[in-house]
């Protein structure tokens, strides 16, 4: 049959389907609007309808790609937010392919260890079916529940779409309880728990990125129904800093956007989520991405890491002197100050350190001590040579302290790595008044001392030292601060995330 003909008798439903889905198959008619054109002629006789839902279904599976199975009864918000639905069909319709709304939410999660586990699992398939298996039916199933849509993507990557921060960041939590055996959500409406094959599999860690709800920042839904866009590499973006931050555990990163939605939906009507306190936003900064700044924060759901709230406000103030390249003094304070509260609340530990002038055990409570004594180095002494020494053993205490938060030590490593370039410049500065005034600071016998130190390096380091620490040595803060001047363009500290 070549076309329809203009009267319903005389047309099979089996005709007709292999009509509509042959012209489907072809690539001819890939949009519901063009079915129902070229049905036109069948469409008075009530019993055609059921057949161009049917051929709606093969056409949703060859062209709606990532959103191919989802319905009006399975994702409500989905389908009323992604389709254009049909004045005629409501179970039918088509899929925008610019989706520019606010009510849209991406996350990209990455399975740890997936790599290992196929080498593992190479000589029994079975467990590499089991995992293929729950990934496309319970991983899926969480989402539905949800009322998110899932989909895996090489291998170890799982992409899910929401309407509502808080779907997106219970499907995500969710899907992370499911493979690590947690029970982090909380949700008797969602299960997440193993059964079956599925009980044999380790456990998994994972690592999300969630972005969304905001109107700026377009997905794009492709002819063959695959996901692109900005708002897709910034989630790919997070989930990678998530990964960095820690690929050991479980870590959801997430943009701002999300947090700050997440608290509009739940003042009236609160998922889950937000009944039990689950969930809390941890501010992260700024990242740059290509060029775009995006604010970001943690979702912590682990009680166990519920502490990183009480040195939020002092992380929230180094974010602030970093913005405004308070190099001079606030950067300083703030970071030292910083490293102090987060070693004093977080889970106990004890280290042995070294430390200017002395070797000890440290413990939470230590470096709040240790922190005075760098910030009287830096501000009242103008040590700057002391207080950045100081500074590089408080890095190399927390390198040691199992579970110091990463994302703390990665702006004390910055914050050093941006003094460090001063102090050669520095020491030159005040080296060089050292040797102008040599007779005056160094009286008497010290004067032959310091003459014969000079042949001998490591004496002369120390009277260079002692020489340093001299009160005819002046404008040392002018020096230090000229230098943070001088060297601006590289005192700039940006956090980045993938490809710059």
């Amino acid at each position: 049959m070549k076309e329809l003909p203009k009267h319903n008798s005389g047309v099979s439903e089996y005709e007709l389907f292999s009509f509509l889905s042959e012209r489907i198959l072809s690539g001819e008619i890939s949009s519901f609007s063009a079915l129902k054109d070229l049905s036109a002629p069948v469409l008075g006789n009530k019993r055609s309808h059921p057949v161009l839902l049917r051929a709606f279904e093969l056409l949703k599976r060859l062209y709606w790609g990532f959103f191919a199975s989802i319905s009006p009864q399975t994702h409500h918000k989905l389908w009323g937010q992604l389709v254009i639905t049909d004045k005629d069909f409501p179970d039918a319709g088509d899929l925008k392919r610019t989706l520019q709304i606010s009510d849209i939410y991406v996350a990209m999660l990455d399975i740890h260890g997936y790599t290992r586990f196929c080498m593992e699992s190479r000589k029994n398939l079975s467990m590499l079916h089991t995992l293929d298996q729950i990934i496309v039916n319970e991983i899926r199933g969480i989402c539905t529940a949800c009322g998110a849509v899932s989909q895996r993507e090489r291998g170890d990557e799982i992409v899910v779409v929401a309407t509502s921060a808080s779907d997106i960041l219970s499907a995500t939590i969710g899907i992370i309880d499911y493979f690590g055996k947690t029970g982090f959500l909380n949700d008797p409406r969602i299960f997440t728990k193993r059964a079956g094959d599925a009980e044999a599999l380790p456990v998994f860690k994972l690592s999300a990125g969630i972005t969304g709800g905001n109107t700026t920042i377009p997905l794009i839904v492709t002819e063959k129904g695959n996901l692109s866009g900005f708002l897709l590499n910034s989630g790919a973006r997070l989930q990678m800093l998530a990964n960095r931050l820690s690929s050991s555990e479980s870590k959801v990163m997430a943009s701002k956007q999300v947090q700050m939605n997440f608290k509009k939906e739940n003042d009236l009507n609160p998922c889950s989520l937000a009944e039990n306190k689950a969930v809390y936003f941890f501010d992260t900064g700024q990242i740059e991405f290509k060029g775009v700044m995006i604010p970001t924060c943690e979702v912590v759901y682990n009680s166990n890491e519920m502490y990183k709230e009480q040195f939020s406000a002092e992380l929230v103030r180094l974010f602030g002197s970093i913005k405004d390249n308070l190099w001079e003094q606030r950067i300083f304070v703030d970071t030292v100050g910083l490293f102090a509260k987060v070693t004093q609340v977080m889970p106990k530990f004890t280290v042995n350190a070294s430390l200017p002038g002395e070797v000890l055990p440290v413990s939470n409570d230590t470096p709040a001590n240790l922190a005075k004594k760098a910030i009287k180095a830096y501000v009242e002494d103008e040590d700057y040579v002391l207080a950045l020494l100081y500074l590089r053993k408080f890095i190399e205490i927390a390198r040691m302290i199992p579970s110091f938060d990463q994302l703390v030590m990665d702006y004390m490593e910055g914050v050093y790595a941006r003094y460090e370039l001063l102090l050669e410049s520095y020491k030159k500065n005040i080296d060089r008044q050292i040797e102008e005034n040599e007779k005056i600071i160094f009286q008497g016998n010290y004067y032959q001392a310091w003459t014969a130190a000079k042949k001998s390096v490591s004496v002369y380091e120390k009277f260079l030292e002692a020489g340093r620490n001299s009160t005819l040595i002046t404008r040392k803060k002018n020096i230090w601060y000229g230098l943070i001047k001088e060297k601006s363009s590289e005192m700039v500290f940006t956090f980045h995330s993938g490809k710059k």
